[in-house]
């Protein structure tokens, strides 16, 4: 039988765009497959921008979609329904000595998310994207054909980081990866500037890294902040309980730039000069905003954008350009994050790309719109791209040059969905489904 749909006004996690849904939410993976699609897939709708949104547009939730339909635990290889949490994953197979090998900064994300935007995690540098830990996908197309696909196929690179525009993937055959225990050696280390900040990161033995910016410090202290390098270990520690629910939107002053600035000297302070090695839960150090529900509400009613951009390593002088003019204009919030990226991705117009990523959060105001054009300039200038899971601001006249794969990718997709029924409202702002 059909869900039913009813109507909705939903957001992606940043707050600032929304739309008005007819959204249906199956229990069963039968219950999406009796009929050709009306429209896309969503999830947990932990993307920031639209990525997830259709407006005026149907839509069916995955999210009761999340059953565990295999797994062998001689090869850690898994079977998986896409509305699954990736949290909920890594809960249930750290027990059995396995995990997934990329998590992003939230287990709140659905494996089904997950694959359309081919997320990374904090050992891209390592491991690659989400998605090159994929051994097959089972997709229904919007004409209701279910197809079995693998890395082989073309449409499996069109599928991983393709945005939900080939079709709705049902489950997917994740390779595990091996894990001693369910925590994590994590060892923090100050950053005084830019240069020590990268030279940190580019640790070769590093098995995850990422660093927390200042992104209020200049001059000198430009880049400054604190890198954590982790591993994994053979301990079983108790993860902490999730903490209390933000219960209302702050005001406007919770982030004002002098109580940014206050927050960011204390938690820079917080890690010794000599620096420190502490024993945290895995779920602690892959998700650990996760503990605070729905923290989105720090930035108000009219939320937040992030910016999130991969600069090349040849072009670090357009990295250190972006951070002093984050930095001048006092727009930035606590949550600014580097890492390191690898070259692997697993599909045509997947984010990741060798160099360091940026990503800083800026409350929506028409100031912090104006700065971000000026980053996306210096995004493109520079040969880098931004990650359309965080965009809500980006011009669709620059797009082409960030992702040279676009038209290979805008061929397949016709061929998948030729009546354009996956449509959403990114890939309709972006234009990303015209003609080259």
């Amino acid at each position: 039988m059909t869900p039913r749909r009813k109507p909705a006004d939903l957001s992606g996690w940043g707050r600032a765009l929304r739309a008005s849904m007819d959204v249906s939410r199956p229990d069963r993976l039968a219950d999406i497959t009796c009929a050709p699609l009306t429209g896309p897939a969503i999830g947990a709708r932990r993307s920031y921008g639209d990525a997830a949104l259709r407006g005026q547009g149907m839509a069916t939730d995955m999210t009761r979609l999340d059953r565990i339909s295999g797994f062998d635990p001689r090869t850690g290889l898994a079977e998986v329904e896409a509305g699954a949490r990736l949290g909920d994953l890594l809960a249930a197979f750290s027990r059995h000595g396995w995990m997934p090998k990329v998590l992003p900064g939230t287990g709140h994300a659905t494996l089904g998310g997950a694959i359309a935007l081919d997320v990374h995690g904090k050992n891209h540098h390592r491991d690659g994207s989400f998605g090159q830990h994929l051994a097959g996908l089972t997709l229904l197309l919007a004409s209701g054909e279910q197809r079995q696909i693998t890395p082989a196929d073309d449409l499996f690179a069109a599928t991983l980081g393709g945005l939900g525009q080939t079709g709705i993937v049902l489950r997917a055959r994740l390779q595990l990866a091996k894990c001693p225990g369910n925590a994590a050696r994590v060892t923090e280390n100050r950053a005084d500037g830019l240069d020590e900040h990268l030279s940190l990161l580019d640790d070769p033995k590093a098995d995850y890294c990422v660093g927390w910016l200042d992104a209020t410090a200049s001059g000198a202290d430009l880049g400054r902040g604190i890198v954590e390098v982790a591993k994994l270990v053979a301990s079983e520690v108790r993860a902490r309980p999730a903490g209390r629910k933000v219960p209302f939107d702050a005001p406007a002053f919770a982030l004002s730039p002098p109580v940014v600035r206050l927050f960011n000297r204390a938690y820079f302070g917080r890690v010794p000069a000599e620096g420190r090695s502490i024993i945290r839960p895995v779920s602690d150090f892959f998700f650990p905003l996760d503990r605070i529900g729905d923290w989105n509400r720090l930035y108000g009613r009219r939320g937040f954008h992030q910016f999130q951009c991969v600069i090349p390593d040849r072009n670090i002088a357009a990295l250190r350009e972006m951070l002093a003019r984050i930095a001048a204009s006092g727009l930035a919030s606590p949550l600014a994050v580097l890492k390191r990226m690898g070259a692997g991705r697993a599909g045509l117009i997947s984010f990741p790309a060798e160099g360091y990523t940026l990503a800083v959060d800026f409350p929506n105001s028409r100031a912090a719109a104006a700065l971000i054009a000026t980053l996306h300039d210096l995004t493109r200038a520079a040969e880098g791209r931004i990650y359309f899971a965080k965009d809500s601001l980006c011009p669709p006249e620059l797009v082409p040059a960030m992702y040279p794969e676009l038209p290979r990718w805008q061929a397949l997709v016709a061929e998948a969905d030729p009546e354009r029924t996956l449509l959403t409202d990114l890939v309709r702002r972006l234009k990303l489904r015209e003609a080259p």
